[in-house]
């Protein structure tokens, strides 16, 4: 059986006790869940700080770890399936559970009660978080500090239009690997705007190529999704797009006759175009 490497927690003969029977290892751990304390770390390729980035978990979020190595840890994201290393400053054993996702762009959290006090972060939206309490308007977050309640929404409570999501992004540079409000690359925007919306979303283009069903181009609209090889944006409607690319370095939205004429100048056209 064929395994994707980017999603399959198995590296150097090593693999986690659920893939026993399905894969070969040298020997098979059981893995151990434990929730990101920072506003966002890499999870990189190997355990280096310098090594590629080829994902980020972001507050709140889970990651099981498989095998501890120096000041890393290797393991798999919960939330897309992503393997790779994160440093062990940033990830914490878990000790409540998540009541809330930041549904803001991003927002700091305070040490105190008050919006005077030491501001941490800012925490990017879909991070999430458990709320202890609420004091006026902000909410204690453990782990955090005191974050806007107003930033916050509860478990469930989703957005509905993933484009509109997408265009809070507009300006954000361009990262590659990341998938924080901060700065983001193609498939982590499109990732984020269906999160922001309820829905699941794999990590990369190419395999968020293969959700939904296949349009024809002249059915493109908004909220639908263009893909080149290695490369997707959103609809917005109107002949428009919006995608987090290399060329702006930025997210951006430009039409997209112009994005076509300019990626195909290089030599790739779109593979397909999609809706969820």
């Amino acid at each position: 059986m064929k395994h994707d490497p980017r999603i399959t927690p198995w590296r150097d003969g090593i693999a986690a006790r659920g893939l026993e029977g399905l894969m070969e290892a040298e020997v098979y751990l059981d893995t151990r869940t434990m929730a990101c304390v920072a506003a966002a770390s890499a999870i990189r390729a190997t355990p280096d700080a310098n090594a590629e980035q080829m994902d980020q978990l972001l507050f709140g979020e889970r990651f099981e770890v498989l095998e501890e190595e120096g000041t890393w840890r290797l393991g798999q994201a919960l939330r897309d399936g992503y393997v790779g290393y994160v440093a062990a400053a940033d990830l914490k054993s878990i000790e409540t559970p998540i009541t809330h996702r930041v549904a803001a762009i991003r927002t700091y959290a305070f040490a105190e009660p008050s919006i005077k006090s030491r501001a941490i972060g800012p925490y990017s939206i879909n991070a999430l978080v458990s709320v202890e309490a609420i004091e006026g308007r902000l909410a204690k977050v453990p782990g955090a500090g005191w974050i806007t309640a107003s930033h916050l929404a509860p478990i469930g409570t989703v957005e509905d239009d993933w484009a509109s999501v997408a265009q809070q992004f507009l300006g954000a540079p361009y990262l590659w690997g990341g998938r924080e409000s901060l700065g983001l690359d193609c498939s982590g925007l499109v990732q984020q705007a269906l999160f922001a919306c309820g829905r699941a979303c794999a990590r990369d283009a190419d395999q968020q190529e293969e959700m939904g069903l296949e349009i024809a181009t002249g059915d493109f609209t908004r909220g639908d999704l263009v893909f080149w090889m290695g490369h997707v944006a959103i609809g917005l409607g109107d002949g428009q797009i919006i995608h987090a690319n290399g060329h702006h370095m930025a997210v951006a939205i430009e039409p997209l006759a112009e994005a076509i004429a300019r990626i195909g100048a290089g030599g790739s056209q779109p593979t397909s175009y999609r809706r969820i």
